[in-house]
């Protein structure tokens, strides 16, 4: 009895995952990569905003991939917001305004005067704001590293749709390890829901490493103003906001010119902290769309993880197991290949052989990011 309705549930969850997957699988395999027109004339303004926290061995790396767009000097502005570091982030960065006018660099210690706070990051942003003197914010991160067509994909998308919050695509930098191929997978089945829900108008997702938005839009909205209290959030929660009040604001700059390359986690213990950092503003999310697919990838995958443990008392729910992993292993591969060639990414024969990690993390990410806590940039998060 107890068998049967575990196995229901089970599938009535497999039978809405599945659904859910080639839902964004068909919004994704309609998108066309945007090109900017031959005879786009630049004119939209950027403060780019970069908060960075020790990136020492990051952050000149990162200011030069966008010195080096083809984009002209008098139209953005580097704003890089120094939260508390304890290396020669500052200095390096100092060192290149030497170099570069329209580069600035903001001291958060001494903006906010020895006030402990939950959300630095947003913070950081927040004073970087009221220091910006253009017309568009742009965030990313100090181990980000751009293209040459990055800011003129940008400024045509918005120019020609008028769109006042536009995200676009972030993906991992490859290295020949277990850990980073895992996260490298798994990241761009991520930006592959992103890319198909936002474009569809369907979800407000978005990552802050890549993400651009009207001056003006944020003031509107308040800011961060009753969400500076979350550690996280600092993109999708002002998502949710600006949606709220500019409902056909939104859009997805869907261009391989514009993705942004960062490092993964370099440990599965920052990793895991990463994720969790991730899932602890799950609850806060005004999209309801999102929450509840949150919720039956949560539930499913939950489902799933208990197998082994029932197998101690029913043998056959180790075959249930095997059979639950093929089923989601190939209507995953269904939606990440096409995701994966847009990213330059061909098939990886052992993706199968990572559903236990998968599955085990989005279980144990998801608990703690509701009941626990997590260490973020050498700082303990709640």
């Amino acid at each position: 009895m107890w068998s049967t309705i575990y196995l229901s549930i089970l599938g009535f969850l497999f039978l809405l995952y599945a659904t859910a997957i080639l839902m964004y699988r068909y919004w994704f395999v309609k998108l066309k990569q945007y090109k900017v027109p031959e005879k786009f004339v630049p004119s939209t303004s950027f403060s780019i905003i970069i908060p960075a926290r020790n990136e020492s061995s990051n952050i000149v790396s990162c200011l030069q991939t966008i010195f080096n767009n083809d984009y002209p000097k008098e139209l953005y502005e580097i704003i890089v917001v120094d939260d508390h570091s304890t290396d020669n982030t500052s200095a390096l960065v100092l060192e290149l305004q030497k170099t570069y006018s329209n580069l600035k660099l903001l001291r958060l210690a001494d903006e906010i005067d020895g006030q402990l706070l939950n959300a630095y990051k947003k913070k950081a942003i927040e004073k970087a704001i009221n220091l910006a003197s253009k017309d568009w914010i742009i965030t990313t991160d100090a181990d980000c590293f751009m293209q040459k067509e990055w800011l003129r994909n940008f400024a045509a998308y918005i120019q020609e749709t008028g769109h006042v919050l536009v995200a676009a695509p972030v993906v991992f930098l490859k290295e020949n390890n277990v850990l980073s191929m895992f996260q490298y997978i798994d990241f761009l089945s991520l930006q592959g829901i992103t890319a198909a829900s936002v474009s569809a108008g369907f979800h407000t997702m978005c990552n802050g490493a890549n993400l651009a938005y009207q001056k003006a839009a944020f003031n509107a909205v308040g800011g961060f103003r009753d969400i500076d209290h979350i550690a996280s959030g600092d993109d999708m929660l002002l998502m949710n906001k600006i949606k709220k009040q500019y409902p056909d604001g939104l859009g997805y700059l869907y261009a391989q010119q514009a993705t942004v390359a960062t490092h993964p986690m370099p440990s599965w213990k920052a990793f895991l902290n990463q994720r969790v950092r991730w899932a602890s503003k799950a609850d806060q999310l005004k999209d309801k769309s999102v929450l509840l697919v949150l919720v039956l990838v949560y539930f499913f995958n939950l489902l799933i993880f208990l197998m082994p443990l029932m197998a101690l008392f029913n043998i056959h729910y180790l075959l249930y197991c095997l059979i639950a992993l093929l089923l989601k292993t190939v209507i995953e591969l269904s939606f990440s290949i096409p995701v994966g060639r847009f990213f330059g990414q061909s098939f990886v024969w052992w993706f199968p052989l990572l559903q236990p990690i998968h599955i085990t993390y989005t279980v144990v990410a998801g608990w703690l990011g509701k009941f626990g806590s997590y260490q973020w940039k050498g700082r303990n998060v709640k």
